[in-house]
């Protein structure tokens, strides 16, 4: 596989020394892919700031403004979880960019896949609010500009440790659009039961797998290796989106649910082995994850495994 690699060094001007989701993230990532080699064997795309106007495609103009107004007031709060800086809305705005940007390459023809190692990350971020560390919903904006650019199937999977709230509303309705998730349940943001489905039209292209404290590499295993084939094979999506949270880690602080390298290997195995199949381009943006051992390692290994798709 042809692969791109979204990374900007203006990434990581969004930054609260002490908070999770810091630069650190992205710089043991560029450590793992540089001591790996995997630098001079992907193409490099270099993102730029999406305009407003694609950022509307899933955000509210007015919510747009108010994270405008807060970087230029400086260091503040837009929810309990999600910090601003004087750098926020340039650096978020970039995060969306980066994300069209590889969508762009890959529709083009130019490249099979992409990672995009963006922050801030997106899944939580509502149609008019942060939330949960996140400031604009990289992959969502991605799926509604995949939709304005005439495809009708677009399959979302994310594996972060936490439900993605904001993504599954903006399609809750929307059978073009299919929302896979697994993440530990009952916790953080308290959405993603199994009986979430979808409503309206879009009944039955949402699907939840809410996993237990401590679910481990067996039960990812039967997720991904079962549910996800079938769902997936049974969707015949033009495109896959991937929210790639490593917080799902057994040595993640943030988390519980116990999923060793060679589970996460699976899982990502699974998703290209699906869209080889199925003769679909794959897209993984970065969610969470928050030990930087694990990150290094296995966003390395990701890639390496695009490559080798």
């Amino acid at each position: 596989m042809k692969v791109g690699f979204v990374y900007d060094d203006r990434y990581l001007l969004h930054h609260l020394e002490g908070h999770p989701e810091n630069k650190y993230r992205l710089e043991a990532i560029v450590e793992g892919l540089s001591e790996k080699g995997l630098f001079s064997k992907v193409e490099l795309i270099k993102p730029q700031p999406a305009p407003a106007e694609l950022i509307q495609l899933n955000h509210d103009p007015q919510y747009i403004e108010e994270v405008i107004y807060a970087s230029r007031m400086g260091e503040g709060w837009l929810d309990l979880d999600t910090y601003v800086t004087p750098y926020t809305f340039e650096v978020a705005s970039l995060a969306v960019g980066g994300v069209l940007g590889a969508v762009e390459e890959i529709l083009a023809n130019n490249i099979e896949g992409a990672f995009c190692a963006i922050r801030p990350p997106g899944h939580h971020a509502e149609y008019n609010k942060a939330m949960g560390f996140c400031i604009f919903n990289n992959v969502a904006i991605a799926a509604r500009y995949l939709l304005e650019k005439g495809l009708e199937r677009i399959f979302i999977v994310d594996f972060d440790a936490h439900h993605g709230n904001g993504t599954q509303h903006s399609f809750y309705t929307d059978p073009r659009v299919f929302y896979f998730s697994t993440h530990q349940y009952p916790f953080y943001p308290g959405t993603g039961s199994a009986e979430e489905r979808g409503a309206g039209e879009g009944i039955g292209t949402t699907l939840n797998i809410p996993m237990p404290a401590g679910a481990g590499d067996e039960l990812y295993r039967q997720a991904y290796g079962e549910t996800f084939v079938a769902a997936v094979e049974g969707y015949k999506p033009q495109f896959i989106l991937v929210s790639a949270g490593y917080d799902l880690h057994r040595d993640d602080p943030l988390t519980g649910l116990e999923v060793t390298d060679q589970g996460i290997t699976f899982i990502v195995e699974t998703i290209l082995n699906e869209a080889q199949k199925l003769n679909v381009p794959v897209l993984f943006a970065l969610e969470g994850g928050y030990n930087l051992d694990v990150l290094k390692r296995n966003v390395s290994k990701t890639v390496e495994l695009m490559l080798g798709a």
